[in-house]
């Protein structure tokens, strides 16, 4: 019974979550969102308190309870050309996945007059997936035997359990520790990571690549905060999350016919993230303003690119992982309070794109980068117990993410990617959310 539990448990606060920044979420809960994820120094609700600086729970004077459930929409669309002897043959693919689902819950103990705040947290922070049926009319999307990667689809997960600690050190200043404890799944179809069985004329059978089971892996980490209140509106905070260290992800492949493929191991950490957030309130207006740094360079699974090469020095065919930069954040939301037990809020988010040109063909499966995001929400105070929260969202990826398609086989001194000349991978995305919270004050 407590297995079954705890098997929902995760599908629940996991199921098909997609980030907005690489592969972080840009905010949590339907109120966070709403202000553009900005959170570091304006804590206007539990949730975006404990996702981005531990620190910032001391605010809370009651013990509170807070379930978001949203309605996750993306967009994504694959573009590829490349040359023939006929000239160039050009194609586009939709993704079919369709609505997701994307819970979160949290929990804040605190007391009036006490220095000490307690908090717990279940969040999906990271995620990406796409799929991309098998079509005659996108190269890259044709089946595998006639040179193409057939059907893709990928579905990564991690689900992020806090316990977080907040100490006030005086009226105006407070320190904040959360201990992390992560759960990921990644599934790739074809899997990149292993190396494909060639055709014939090149030694193999022409099974081409595998394709994965679902891989999990348990991860640890740690997120530090601090926060200042002057006392007369002006609001500071800063945090640092660790990098989430994982075991290796085990991959049980299969090729296309149903035959055993070799496994793969693969580490993928989350990256560490450096906040800095201004809020301000006065009066009926809270303004929040927080800058990220996503260190995606220094990550395992991350920092890797390129093919892998057998001890003989020739391409396996394997990729290295996603070789992706570290990028910029910037969150900004503005919150009016004018209207009796109905605050409205508005958010915005920026990101810049931690794919580069020459690798934009290895991140084909983790498609899921917002350039601009939009956000407009509202609560309804019911009554001092309870009180609702909603929340609209739209992004979209700006330019085209596009490079050259890489062939192993195309390995030169002079191109050492193998990049096929006259040809073109791309791709961009668009993702709209409904979400909704609901928040019960014990006792107030």
């Amino acid at each position: 019974m407590k297995t079954n539990f705890l098997k929902l448990f995760v599908l629940l606060f996991s199921t098909a979550l997609f980030s907005q920044a690489g592969h972080v979420m840009q905010g949590v809960g339907a109120v966070n969102m709403s202000m553009g994820g900005a959170s570091t120094a304006q804590p206007l609700d539990i949730s975006g308190a404990l996702q981005w600086n531990p620190a910032t729970i001391s605010t809370f004077n009651d013990k509170i309870i807070k379930l978001d459930v949203g309605l996750f929409f993306s967009s994504p669309e694959l573009f590829s050309t490349v040359p023939t002897p006929n000239g160039t043959f050009s194609g586009n693919t939709q993704d079919d996945r369709g609505v997701s689902p994307m819970p979160s819950l949290a929990m804040v103990w605190g007391k009036e007059n006490s220095k000490h705040t307690f908090g717990v947290s279940a969040f999906g922070i990271s995620g990406f997936g796409v799929t991309f049926p098998e079509s005659m009319t996108n190269p890259i999307n044709m089946s595998q035997s006639m040179g193409g990667f057939g059907h893709i689809e990928s579905d990564y997960m991690l689900l992020q359990i806090g316990f977080s600690y907040a100490y006030e050190i005086s009226e105006k200043f407070s320190i904040g520790i959360q201990p992390n404890i992560d759960y990921a799944a990644l599934e790739l179809a074809p899997n990149p990571l292993a190396s494909p069985d060639f055709p014939v004329e090149m030694g193999g059978t022409g099974k081409g690549y595998p394709t994965s089971d679902k891989a999990s892996a348990i991860g640890y980490g740690a997120q530090f905060g601090v926060f200042f209140d002057s006392g007369f509106g002006l609001k500071l905070g800063a945090s640092y999350k660790t990098a989430q260290k994982f075991g290796e992800f085990e991959f049980n492949n299969t090729y296309l016919d149903g035959t055993d493929a070799p496994d793969v191991n693969f580490q993928m950490d989350y990256p560490a993230i450096m906040s800095l957030g201004l809020g301000y309130s006065e009066g009926n207006i809270d303004f929040a303003l927080d800058f990220r740094r996503v260190m995606y360079e220094d990550t395992e699974g991350f920092e890797a690119s390129g093919w892998q090469f057998a001890s003989n020095g020739f391409p396996t065919g394997a990729v290295n992982g996603f070789g992706w930069e570290n990028i910029s954040i910037l969150s900004a939301g503005i919150q009016y309070k004018g209207i009796n037990k109905l605050p409205l809020r508005l958010g915005y988010t920026y990101s810049s794109n931690p794919i580069s040109d020459d690798l934009a063909f290895f991140s084909i499966p983790a498609t899921a980068v917002i350039k601009n995001a939009y956000q407009f929400g509202l609560s309804y105070e019911v009554n001092n117990n309870w009180k609702l929260d909603a929340v609209y969202h739209y992004g979209d990826s700006g330019n085209k993410t596009s490079g050259k398609i890489l062939n192993p086989m195309q390995i030169t001194p002079s191109n050492i990617l193998g990049a096929i000349p006259g040809s073109s991978v791309s791709y961009e995305m668009k993702t709209s959310m409904i979400q909704f919270g609901l928040s019960y004050t014990f006792n107030k």
